[in-house]
């Protein structure tokens, strides 16, 4: 055997111990820029570190998290996705969390629910816990996500001009005299070739006048090679201007809040605001000056000793320019997470500011909180296209254009699309009807109302279904009554108090791990369902009442629905009841708000009308028990529990006049016939009385009968305004078996939807 050939073997022998040696030099090399905030080169070596061992948790999970720290929340996903496959959370107990929020900044809502589900069941043994609590929370604000993604401000984001915008972080402060004052976290050189957030890459305040194609201009009184500079806000008068002074300090950001008196054009005097502002061994940051209470004050940001987590929201009353009052935190908008970037309207007295904790879309999503009665109100998302899936902060307004940062897909980049945020701005919103685009001289104006009211009603529509849930028998139990007095909301409540009883009930009989998943599941029943109705319902009751107030007729389109526990002809007068107690809710809501409109008494001849479909449980999972003696499945199963509520599903005219041009609906006074047990062996003829409720004749178009069961004849086609007629349908059971459900459509000409006439039964 050659001397070659041996070296070889013995060289080849030894590649693993190479291999081991430089998996090892990678992983010590890409920790250390980690640690330094050099995400670009961590990542870089965690990747050859993987080239070699691609199974190590320990490996992928400084690698996922490098991802996220570097905002490529693609990739961050899928490596999150592989370390909770090997380790379940047992090693990394935020591992299930962060995968979850990954899905959510990609816009993946769905999968992001199902991942927070699981995320509560692991942290479910602390309830207080900040992890159980923010899965919670991003649970229910995913579900807010879905329902919210389908309505979007008419309005147009735009992205300033690459002269202010570059591949680094830009963010925009103010505005004083046409210039933007704005800072941008750059390195050393202007050439650089990636994004990269570390030690060597200061944050710095520029201004620059828009007007002008001139450069921008470092402002270089306040910047200085050791520290982050950023967050510039003038006084009221001017003279004195506040930022952000921030030192990195043992891997630690600490931030003060400076002053410096501008005169001239420069910056002078600088100093640091005392301890009332800048408390010790505390962050303190983001300032933002404005008249506020007819007062000058600052508003901040600071983690201080009593915050609710996180950086949360104060402001202090300032005097003669250099006495501060103690800081008031802003209780109603604080969380456990960060509230970021605040701004003040002092002209609508709204206040602006970011946030990871309240129902958003992405990361940080920017909110309002109107001053009113002495206290700022609930925060409002600003919705989409305003807030993305993404980081948007730094929101304040200028001569009617808005400003905002965002590292949002479209940002300029070198590497990674979502790692740097640009400026964006954008005019006030339009009216969602869009009707100032819309030349009237050149369109006849009676249509462009009618379009204008399609479009409010496609709006409604949006936030379908509203879907609303009850206890087993609830309301009026044991009763056959068809009606009640109960109002909705009182239920719910009722229902609510009942969580501990049904986690018992559900999880009667099972030990320890199944036990918590039992209890977990009957909890977020609760928490996507339940509560989420209710939620829905508020926002849609608003919105409905803007448009019967504007003078539109309303028909609402509500079904019902039982678990198969009682009869079926027992089932359906509940479901009624179940739909009564919305209505109820309706007329006692804010003093009896909607009873003109619900009694059809309102000046103005404006109709609420709520279109009843009790379908019993005619449609309920063939799996759920019917066994009144099994409680714990027929009653307090989270299947069970899903089939008994009901559901606004549409939303239509009923009639509206412009000038002289009447929108007409056909309506039937009773939509849904219940034939109860039934033979196989008979044919059923029922009789439907239906009514124009317009004020014009309307035409039947076609019927349409989709099963070959039933036949249908009207007795006439034209029907004159308040005209009723009889539709006359047979229904014969013969072949079918159990609960049916079964439908007939009646088009009116000229009309978009349909009338539905359904019958229903159960065949023996």
């Amino acid at each position: 055997m050659s001397r070659i050939y041996i070296i070889a073997i013995f060289i080849f022998s030894l590649s693993p111990i190479f291999s081991q040696y430089f998996k090892e030099e990678y992983i010590k090399f890409a920790r250390e820029q980690k640690q330094k905030g050099d995400y670009i080169a961590a990542i870089i070596y965690f990747e050859k570190a993987l080239e070699i061992d691609s199974q190590t948790v320990e490996i992928l999970w400084d690698y996922a998290e490098s991802l996220r720290l570097y905002k490529d929340y693609r990739k961050a996903e899928r490596v999150y996705a592989n370390v909770y496959k090997k380790e379940a959370s047992s090693i990394y107990i935020r591992s299930i969390l962060y995968l979850g929020l990954m899905q959510k900044m990609n816009g993946k809502y769905s999968d992001a629910i199902e991942t927070f589900k699981i995320a509560k069941k692991k942290y479910a043994k602390d309830k207080n816990s900040y992890l159980y609590q923010k899965a919670k929370q991003e649970l229910e604000s995913c579900l807010w996500a879905k329902k919210e993604i389908k309505d979007t401000a008419n309005i147009e984001i735009n992205k300033l001009a690459n002269e202010i915008n570059t591949v680094n972080s830009e963010f925009a402060h103010t505005f004083y005299q046409d210039k933007l004052y704005f800072s941008s976290l750059r390195g050393d050189s202007s050439n650089t070739k990636d994004e990269i957030f570390s030690k060597t890459y200061k944050n710095n305040l520029y201004y620059k006048d828009l007007n002008s194609s001139s450069k921008e201009n470092l402002i270089s009184d306040l910047s200085s090679p050791n520290y982050h500079v950023g967050n510039g806000t003038f006084s009221l008068d001017k003279k004195r201007f506040y930022y952000s002074l921030c030192k990195d300090d043992d891997e630690k950001l600490n931030c003060k809040i400076m002053v410096s008196y501008f005169v001239n054009g420069k910056f002078r005097s600088i100093d640091t605001l005392g301890e009332i502002i800048n408390e010790s061994d505390a962050n303190t940051t983001m300032p933002y000056i404005t008249e506020f209470d007819n007062k000058e004050v600052l508003f901040f940001a600071s983690d201080r000793v009593g915050t609710k987590g996180g950086l949360d929201i104060f402001y202090s009353y300032i005097k003669d320019g250099t006495q501060f009052s103690k800081p008031i935190a802003i209780e109603e908008i604080n969380t456990p997470d960060n509230e970021l970037s605040p701004f003040f309207d002092s002209v609508n007295q709204k206040l602006y500011f970011s946030s990871s904790w309240h129902y958003g879309f992405g990361g940080y999503d920017i909110f309002e909180s109107h001053f009113t009665n002495f206290k700022f109100q609930k925060p409002k998302n600003l919705l989409l296209p305003i807030n993305s899936s993404e980081n948007d902060l730094y929101y304040f307004s200028h001569n009617d254009t808005n400003y905002l940062s965002s590292n949002r897909v479209g940002v300029n980049y070198t590497n990674n699309p979502t790692c740097c945020s640009d400026i964006f701005y954008y005019s006030n919103p339009k009216p969602k009807n869009n009707v100032a685009k819309i030349d009237s001289s050149k369109l006849d104006l009676i249509a462009l109302k009618i379009e204008e009211i399609k479009l409010s009603f496609e709006e409604l529509n949006k936030k379908l279904p509203v879907v609303l849930y009850f206890h087993n028998d609830i309301p009026n139990p044991k009763s056959v009554d068809s009606t009640t007095n109960v109002n909705y909301i009182n239920t719910y409540s009722e229902y609510i108090k009942m969580i501990p009883k049904y986690k018992s009930e559900y999880s009667k009989g099972l030990k320890d791990e199944k036990a918590l998943d039992a209890q977990e599941d009957i909890e977020s029943f609760f928490t996507e369902y339940v509560e989420q109705g209710v939620k829905d319902l508020e926002l849609f009751r608003d919105l409905l009442f803007e448009e019967l107030e504007k003078g539109n007729s309303i028909n609402l389109s509500v079904k019902g629905f039982a678990s198969p526990l009682a009869k079926s002809d027992y089932n359906v007068n509940l479901t009624k009841r179940r739909i009564i107690s919305l209505k109820n809710y309706l007329n006692e809501y804010d003093k009896g708000k909607f009873q003109p409109y619900l009694n059809h008494t309102h000046p103005s001849g404006t109709k609420l009308i709520i279109q009843e479909i009790p379908f019993g449980e005619y449609t309920a999972d063939k799996l759920i028990s019917d066994n009144p003696n099994d409680k714990k499945n027929s009653i307090y199963s989270r299947l069970a529990a899903l089939e008994r509520k009901i559901e606004i599903q549409s939303v239509s005219f009923l009639q509206k006049k412009i000038d002289s041009v009447i929108v007409n609906t056909l309506v039937a006074k009773e939509q849904m016939i219940d034939l109860g047990r039934i033979s196989e062996n008979k044919i059923y003829t029922l009789n439907y009385t239906i009514t124009n409720n317009g004020e014009k004749p309307l035409e039947i178009e076609k019927i349409e009968i989709p099963c070959t069961c039933n036949t249908a004849e009207i007795d006439k086609t034209i029907f004159q305004q308040n005209e009723s007629g009889i539709v006359k349908v047979s229904f014969d059971p013969k072949g079918y078996k159990g609960k049916i459900v079964k439908s007939v459509y009646i088009h009116v000409k000229n009309s978009k939807d349909p009338l539905r006439l359904v019958v229903s039964g159960e065949i023996f």
